[in-house]
């Protein structure tokens, strides 16, 4: 298991290879649809936020307030990836973005963007949005809550070895790719 700390280097994320499975440990910001599609028209980052080495996790965490007001995270699986691929590259080339966590992989776009700017794609478990949640020990913050509402806000997250697997490289390497593949192989084998 590799061991990555934010801020995440470039060198300590272009060593990284489809799948390589690492604990994340630091902050993680999430952000799907929503935050996306603003960012992409050219809107910009609260005050204080940055991507800038860091880990975007799509993902809307269900979150509650506790008895003494603080931010609680019940849940927080990831969400299906391939909506954010009209955006994705964009956002890892304005905002320096090292790693993107979702489910599902994502396309070419991503992958040039990924290759070209020194970032991973990380597939993190599906249906396990509790164990997940386990492993978040603390809200720092949440930005554009009123704005975008819970599950599309940017929940700015404290994780510690929070666990997933690199499904695309910054070296030109997808595992969605090389499933696609060799299914399509197997399809053809049977017709």
């Amino acid at each position: 298991m590799i061991q990555l700390t934010f801020p995440f280097s470039e060198a300590s994320i272009r060593a990284l290879k489809v799948g390589d499975a690492v604990e994340i440990s630091g902050v993680l910001f999430t952000g799907r649809d929503a935050v996306h599609k603003y960012l992409f028209k050219g809107g910009e980052l609260p005050p204080g936020v940055s991507f800038q080495d860091g880990i975007i996790y799509h993902c809307g965490p269900v979150v509650i307030r506790d008895e003494d007001g603080r931010w609680r995270v019940m849940a927080a699986g990831p969400t299906t990836s391939a909506r954010e691929e009209p955006y994705q590259g964009e956002i890892i080339r304005r905002f320096g973005v090292r790693g993107v966590i979702g489910k599902g992989g994502m396309g070419d776009r991503t992958l040039a963007a990924c290759r070209e700017h020194g970032c991973v794609y990380l597939h993190a478990i599906g249906g396990a949005a509790q164990v997940l949640a386990e492993r978040i020990k603390a809200v720092r913050n949440v930005h554009l809550l009123e704005q975008f509402g819970s599950p599309e806000a940017i929940w700015e997250l404290e994780v510690d070895r929070f666990p997933a697997v690199v499904t695309m490289d910054s070296h030109g390497g997808s595992l969605h790719q090389e499933v696609l593949a060799a299914s399509a192989a197997a399809l053809q084998e049977r017709l």
